[in-house]
């Protein structure tokens, strides 16, 4: 600091002995330009006077710059003095802080461990009770050895003892009952089996009343729910269509000049035209009913146009067909939309479309179909299943009847073909392939399609069958009742839907006969092919009878 302030009064007086000589320098000049002595002298006196008085006026700005210099060096000292304070203060504060904590884990330390070491001994302590007591159990444990093994040497004795009383006690037992000890362990076990078998067919007679109870209830809802959410028609199955006709003189030009019309209908068709005396109506015959369906429409339209010779019948007929081809299409992609699946493949709508002129046993086959998927929608809908897969499932689960009478093959084969060929999924196709029992179902859809396409088949008055099936149904029925011994005689009910069978009371008991009820309905699912179910009853009376005289 103080070689600070000596460099700016050295900077001060040179620049004051600068000015005095530029200033002597201008005094000079005058001096000379007057051409005076005297003025050059009293220039010097004035120079002198100046740089006397520049010299004055530096030594005392000199000195007033050195003491500000001295008293900022003062107050620098101070401040720095002061900070030196008060870092070392804080600096002590924070060790003396610092200290306290060390002190304050250093106690808590401590105390864990003189915590730890109280706790170790009072575990110690316990560990020595414990030790004692082990000791004391383990001679208690020793004395009561000794005492069970004199109890158990006293019992063999006593078992010894008492197995040759009971041998010889079996050999007087079987002199004096003549028989051995095999046969009446026989005897027994056979009374034992009979008793048990018995008691476990009263119990599982009481359990299964219990489950059909509280399974029937569900079913008979589930079921009711599905079938009043249905309604469809039921049509006659029939082999021939029947054409009417504006007036019978329509008749001759049907049949043409010696019969070349019609022959050319029937060779065009495929069908038999039936012309006889039933006024305006002819007859068409044929067991394919898309045919038939050809043919009468191809007369409609021949009697609208007028024109009837061979060639004009084949045009119209094979134009007849064309046209079918494309009702069937729309008939089927109509039935797919309705069940709500827009996806299916287009050559499938043509095989729906089919259905609509197949009929089984007097029912439709596509009603029939879309009732079938929509029982089995509702109950799997009702039971929490996939109600879609069970939709589409019903829809094509007949799917194989639209060409079964034109391929080797059952219905259900060729509809399992046909629905891999256009890329149906597999659980589909599993689904519709169970419903006639002849694979085992896998899932719970396919367990509802069998059920929903029994609901819809057998229904009353929803198929007819012709009466040699029907009478030979009944008869097997009959016939597997009575091959049971203790049947007296048994009646087949309700167009083969239940079977009553009447039992002897002295031959056969209560429990008997829910056993003969258990055996005549699996021999009936083994053995019959049914629509629906066959219920199967077995009455047991008791009479007593006697005379006065």
């Amino acid at each position: 600091m103080n070689a600070l302030i000596l460099t700016l009064s050295v900077a001060l007086v040179l620049l004051l002995g600068t000015a005095i000589y530029f200033a002597l320098s201008a005094t000079k000049a005058k001096a000379q330009a007057s051409a005076g002595t005297d003025a050059r002298i009293h220039a010097e006196a004035e120079a002198k006077v100046i740089r006397e008085q520049a010299i004055r006026a530096a030594e005392a700005e000199t000195k007033g710059a050195k003491d500000r210099a001295q008293r900022e060096a003062d107050s620098l000292l101070k401040e720095a003095q002061l900070k030196a304070k008060e870092q070392a203060l804080a600096a002590r504060q924070e060790a003396e802080k610092l200290l306290l904590e060390r002190q304050g884990t250093l106690d808590k330390q401590e105390q864990r461990i003189q915590s730890k070491e109280e706790n170790l001994d009072k575990k110690t302590q316990a560990l020595d009770e414990k030790n004692k007591g082990l000791d004391q159990k383990s001679k208690e444990l020793e004395a009561a050895t000794e005492k069970r093994r004199a109890e158990l040497e006293v019992l063999q004795a006593q078992q010894s003892e008492a197995k040759a009383l009971v041998e010889a006690q079996a050999k007087k037992l079987e002199e004096v009952a003549g028989l051995t000890r095999e046969d009446a362990k026989k005897e027994l076990i056979e009374s034992l089996e009979y008793s048990a078998r018995m008691d476990s067919a009263k119990l599982i007679r009481r359990i299964e009343e219990e489950a059909q109870e509280e399974g029937m209830k569900k079913a008979r809802w589930t079921i009711g729910a599905a079938i009043q959410r249905v309604a469809s028609d039921v049509v006659c199955e029939t082999a021939v269509s029947s054409v009417q006709l504006p007036s019978d003189d329509l008749k001759g030009r049907i049949i043409g000049r010696e019969g070349r019309n019609i022959r050319a209908i029937e060779k065009a068709t495929g069908c038999d035209l039936i012309v006889d005396d039933t006024p305006e109506t002819i007859v068409v015959s044929s067991f394919d009913p898309i045919r038939r369906e050809v043919a009468r429409q191809a007369i409609l339209k021949l009697l609208a146009d007028g024109r009837i010779h061979p060639a004009r019948i084949e045009e119209v007929v094979e134009k007849t067909k064309v046209d079918m081809d494309q009702h069937l299409k729309e008939v089927g992609e109509a039935a797919a939309i309705e069940l709500g699946f827009p996806d299916v493949h287009p050559k499938l709508h043509k095989l729906l479309g089919r259905l609509k002129y197949r009929t089984s046993y007097g029912q439709n086959v596509l009603d029939h179909t879309k009732e079938v998927a929509h029982i089995a929608e509702y109950m799997a809908g009702e039971m929490g299943c996939d109600a879609k897969l069970a939709r589409r499932a019903g829809l094509f689960h007949d799917i194989g009847k639209a060409i079964d009478r034109e391929v080797e093959g059952t219905h259900i084969e060729i509809g399992m073909e046909i629905l891999r060929k256009f890329g149906e999924k597999e659980d589909v196709i599993h689904a519709m392939s169970c419903h006639h029992g002849d694979f085992e179902p896998r899932t719970v859809e396919a367990m509802l399609i069998t059920a929903a396409d029994a609901l819809s088949a057998a229904r009353p008055g929803a198929r007819r069958e012709m009466m040699e099936t029907y009478v030979k149904r009944l008869e097997q029925l009959e016939g597997i009742a009575n091959s049971y011994k203790g049947v007296q005689k048994s009646f087949a009910m309700q167009a083969g839907r239940e079977i009553r069978i009447m039992v002897d009371a002295g031959q056969v008991n209560d429990d008997q006969a829910f056993w003969i009820a258990k055996d005549v309905s699996k021999r009936i699912e083994a053995e019959m092919q049914y629509p629906g179910q066959i219920r199967v009853t077995v009455m047991r009376e008791t009479r007593a009878t006697e005379f006065a005289r």
